[in-house]
């Protein structure tokens, strides 16, 4: 894996990790979602896992 495709990776776990965060906050509401934020979570760990080296 190229060190781009694990930086993009990254990015997109952070992504997830803070659009949980917001949705626990109340300051980012998406009902069909809403219900998976801990499950969204637990993908971003495994994606951060997956783009370590």
């Amino acid at each position: 894996m190229s060190n781009r495709t694990r930086s993009i990776l990254k990015a997109i776990a952070v992504l997830l990790v803070l659009l949980a965060v917001l949705m626990e906050l109340h300051l980012v509401i998406i009902p069909a979602i809403v219900v998976y934020k801990f499950w969204i979570v637990v993908i971003a760990f495994a994606i951060m896992l997956i783009s370590t080296k």
